[in-house]
């Protein structure tokens, strides 16, 4: 872009695991406008062979989200794609999909990573990529594929964000912000792991080559650019296609002590640094090294998240029960404190299913008293985040050596004001809510850079969220001091 005008508008294709959105910005050096053009629900399908994305869906909400991006908006400088990670589809030797990419909460991995390991000790593993252990990291899947005999008729591996991408422009890549989930990235080399891959009998050729975000992807290909009117200057950028890599960018903070919880379906909890841990006390605490945005790592560990919540909702909701979540919030913060807390990563609550009964049988199995109604058990899951993010920035703060004195809630739980003070209380400090739509907003904005729209770095970038995004301040109780008070 001509440093002449320095605004652009900029596209945001942001899917998280329960809906995507479309998402269209304004930017310049004081701009920072978003505006949903499309949002679409993300379900999964389950298959005889198990559970699955409905990718093809997805794409075609993708595309009906561009073109209303391209109606609605000035001339689209660019379009950034980012999503979930770890999951993957499979392109054989002429380009075509080799059948629709499974879910990270398929079951096929049990028992796989004891046999990964068996090839690749755990810990020189994390020496290695840094990632912490989750089931459904990536190698397990690919080593779940190769047992199955899927990998014989692929020739490229692409996760969702450069799968979409290379729809969009033919162009296959991998972002490196997202390679950094799959536990085959060398987190020290910046390249792919020719060890790993060797212990998992992969062929390098199957992964395609490493992108930076801001590094264009290229142009819409010509049936994409007739289907939705991007113009003839529109480009595909990489951007922090992790979409924690992006909502890490969208963190308004301002200094070394913020800790962030990027919270979705998901919740990612953690600090940035500039240099990963990878100490045998961060490994044996399962936390995670994955790349940001501008080299930084994202030194984390997931928690199961609003998942619980959702998932609440959802069984409730086909029993025809209430599934007012405003209501349900309401009530839940009328208890009071003190109440049952649950493990959030306790594996019995990774696979879709009915969470309210499992969630009062890990109550009764701990000795607590069983949540009864349901604005008891959502008090359940909220003290139980609440509880585990505390637990996670401790650790943070023990295992890097830097103090958390602030702590940015993100994403879509940022809108829960009854988890945001829960969260201030547990942590013991203030937390600021807000922007909701962080990952979109780190989407555009590194887009805006690499157009040049903007300058600087990430501090300069976080500086333009803070001054134009409502953030929210919840300082943290006195003891017992949250019951009674109005909502």
């Amino acid at each position: 872009m001509s440093p002449t005008t320095p605004e652009g508008s900029y596209v945001a294709v942001d899917l998280g695991a329960a809906s995507g959105r479309v998402m269209v910005s304004r930017v310049g050096p004081s701009t920072l406008e978003l505006v949903e053009a499309h949002r679409f629900p993300n379900v999964p399908a389950s298959l005889p062979d198990g559970l699955h994305w409905d990718v093809l869906r997805l794409y075609r909400d993708v595309l009906d989200g561009l073109a209303v991006a391209a109606r609605d908006s000035q001339q689209i400088t660019s379009v950034g794609v980012d999503s979930w990670g770890v999951d993957y589809g499979l392109l054989d030797a002429s380009g075509a999909l080799l059948g629709n990419p499974y879910h990270y909460r398929d079951g096929r991995t049990a028992g796989v990573p004891d046999q990964v390991h068996a090839r690749i000790p755990q810990a020189e593993l994390y020496q290695v990529t840094g990632v912490q252990f989750l089931p459904f990291n990536t190698l397990y899947q690919l080593a779940a594929d190769a047992r199955a005999e899927r990998l014989d008729a692929a020739r490229t591996m692409l996760l969702i964000p450069d799968l979409l991408g290379y729809w969009l422009t033919g162009s296959a890549g991998a972002e490196i912000t997202n390679a950094s989930t799959t536990g085959l990235l060398d987190v020290g080399a910046m390249c792919w792991s020719p060890r790993v891959l060797e212990a998992l009998g992969l062929r390098s050729e199957l992964l395609p080559p490493l992108r930076q975000p801001g590094e264009v992807t290229g142009p819409p290909r010509p049936g994409v650019a007739a289907e939705t009117d991007l113009g003839p200057l529109a480009v595909v950028t990489a951007v922090g296609s992790h979409d924690t890599a992006s909502a890490v960018v969208g963190v308004p903070s301002e200094s070394t002590g913020a800790a962030y919880v990027s919270c979705g379906t998901w919740s990612l909890v953690g600090v940035e640094l500039e240099h990963p841990v990878r100490t045998p006390e961060s490994r044996q605490a399962n936390f995670t090294n994955e790349v940001g945005v501008d080299g930084r790592i994202r030194y984390l560990r997931n928690v199961m998240g609003l998942w619980l919540l959702q998932e609440s909702l959802r069984v409730w909701a086909r029993a025809g029960l209430p599934a007012d979540l405003p209501s349900l919030l309401g009530a839940a913060g009328a208890l009071p404190a003190g109440g049952p807390v649950v493990d959030p990563d306790d594996p019995a609550f990774l696979p879709p299913g009915d969470m309210p009964a499992r969630i009062r049988a890990a109550c009764q199995a701990t000795g607590q008293p069983v949540p009864g109604g349901q604005a008891e058990l959502v008090r359940c899951i909220l003290d139980s985040l609440a509880s585990a993010y505390a637990r996670v920035l401790r650790d943070a703060e023990r295992l890097s050596g830097r103090r958390v004195e602030v702590v940015h809630l993100v994403g879509g739980g940022a809108r829960n004001r009854l988890l945001c003070e829960l969260t201030a209380d547990a942590c013991g400090l203030p937390v600021l809510a807000g922007p909701v739509e962080a990952t979109a907003l780190g989407n555009v904005l590194v887009q805006a850079r690499a157009h040049g729209s903007l300058h600087g770095d990430l501090d300069s970038m976080r500086a333009l969220v803070r001054a134009t995004q409502d953030i929210r301040r919840h300082d943290p109780a006195a003891r017992g001091q949250r019951q009674g008070e109005p909502r």
